[in-house]
């Protein structure tokens, strides 16, 4: 039975990343940077067979996603079920506010991220579950394919925890997914195997924690 191969991305560098502002279901532009990191993705993988491809509707996502297909003729969907954790109250709030108002939520978030929850925010199981049903329903219905999906940070490393059978209190541990990072799994009879995790190879500059 032929492969199916997931190529699974973060966005690339927003204007909030550098801020060191909480995005969520919120959004901010691609920096220069950010353009020129999915660039140099799109550039590294031009070789490569894509069928079709994913994203959250989110700017950030659709705008990294557009770049990187560049000429070719692949369609791009836009699924809610990818969008990134909604943070409710948190949105728009530079990390450091958050850190000094909220600081037992905030510690949750990094470090016990199955006890987080805040006011009109998403959990993480709740992120998991829209995540991981949309990725079974593409896996069904492009089976043999290669399949490109750009989203955010949490959802990443939900879905790689989940390819990987990493408990969710250890996400946060390495790799880190850097801006437009990738993430290669092939499935072979529904089995996946990881072949690349945050991968950042194709940068042509030294990458940014955002």
């Amino acid at each position: 039975m032929k492969k199916t191969i997931i190529y699974l991305i973060r966005h690339g560098q927003t204007e909030w990343n550098v801020n060191e502002r909480f995005q969520g279901h919120q959004d901010s532009p691609l920096t220069e940077l950010g353009v020129k990191q999915a660039q140099w993705l799109g550039e590294s993988i031009q070789n490569e067979k894509i069928d079709i491809m994913y994203s959250s509707p989110s700017h950030r996502t659709l705008r990294t996603a557009e770049i990187i297909r560049d000429a070719r003729e692949i369609d791009i969907i836009e699924s809610d079920d990818f969008k990134e954790i909604n943070l409710g109250i948190w949105e728009g709030k530079r990390q450091e506010e958050v850190k000094e108002k909220y600081p037992e939520q905030f510690n949750n978030f990094w470090h016990d991220p199955e006890k987080f929850k805040v006011q009109s925010s998403e959990t993480f199981q709740d992120v998991i579950k829209r995540s991981v049903n949309k990725l079974d329903e593409i896996l069904h219905i492009n089976q043999g394919k290669s399949i490109l999906k750009v989203t955010h940070t949490v959802v990443v490393k939900l879905l790689m925890a989940y390819f990987e059978d990493r408990p969710m209190k250890n996400i946060w541990n390495p790799p880190f997914i850097h801006p437009a990072c990738l993430c290669k799994i092939e499935f072979q009879m529904n089995k996946p195997k990881v072949i690349l995790h945050g991968d950042t190879k194709h940068y042509k500059e030294e990458p940014f924690f955002g």
